[in-house]
């Protein structure tokens, strides 16, 4: 995954956790908006949470974090 949307990745946990707290959970789509303009960076996402961790569709932010940051 490119270093740019990990950053992004980890920046919307953050915001999410902020607002939210710890146990906010979100899916793979709150890292895009709802206008598909990055087709394959939103596959990459898809890949990585689906095919590759086997994620459910909601997982807790502070998980996703941990595991963005780990990579």
């Amino acid at each position: 995954m490119k270093p740019s949307f990990k950053a992004k990745m980890i920046q919307v946990c953050d915001a999410k956790i902020k607002a939210k707290g710890d146990n906010v959970g979100l899916s793979f789509y709150a890292f895009f908006a709802n206008k598909n303009e990055t087709p394959e960076v939103l596959m990459e996402a898809a890949t990585w949470w689906i095919k590759t961790h086997r994620l459910d569709h909601f997982e807790k932010a502070v998980k996703i974090k941990t595991m963005v940051e780990q990579e």
